[in-house]
């Protein structure tokens, strides 16, 4: 079998992960603008926004930090499912912030409390298998991010646990507000800039 040069690996992976991100992307973006387009159709609901917002901020990071695959040596189609299956994660996550239907729910506070179970579910995944993630890019990568990384995720694990079982919205609300604040930090502070 012929050997294809990495750039043009990551090139070709590069495309199918850029679309299947953009999906989700376009999610978010079609939601926001049907509560602004239509705004009695439902209730907003700020913690609803949060996370919006917040998945918002998640996908055009991992884009972002996705460009350090180029740094890695061979990909496999083993690593490369595993790429399209992350990416699908975050897909599942806006489908799941903004159904096609809101109509068996009073607004998106009913609905996002009655479905917070699989979105925080499906959330804690996608932490968990970040770090499957950043370990493709190499060992090296994984002690250049310091402890702060692996506490990151292991800490919003446990909340996503958390946020599935209660419906307390003291929770959700103090959960969504230092999440945004977190994230922004953390991307200004360790990602930046590429390099």
């Amino acid at each position: 079998m012929e050997t294809v040069s990495s750039p043009e690996v990551f090139l070709h992976i590069k495309v199918v992960m850029g679309m299947v991100i953009s999906l989700s992307l376009a999610r978010v973006l079609t939601g926001l603008a049907g509560i602004v387009q239509h705004p009695a159709k439902a209730k907003v609901y700020p913690i609803h926004l949060g996370w919006a917002l917040s998945m918002f901020l998640f996908i055009i990071h991992i884009w972002w930090w996705e460009y350090r695959l180029q740094a890695v040596p061979a990909i496999g189609f083993g690593i490369y499912l595993f790429l399209v299956c992350f990416c699908s994660l975050f897909f599942l996550l806006c489908a799941l912030l903004f159904p096609a239907s809101l109509d068996e729910y009073g607004g998106y506070e009913e609905y996002f409390i009655s479905r917070r179970k699989w979105f925080f579910g499906i959330l804690g995944l996608t932490y968990a298998v970040d770090i499957l993630d950043t370990a493709i890019k190499g060992h090296e990568r994984i002690l250049a991010l310091g402890w702060e990384y692996p506490a990151r995720n292991i800490v919003y694990i446990l909340l996503c646990a958390i946020a599935a079982w209660t419906p307390n919205r003291r929770f959700h609300t103090a959960f969504v507000i230092v999440n945004l604040t977190y994230q922004v930090s953390f991307i200004f502070r360790l990602y930046d800039v590429l390099g």
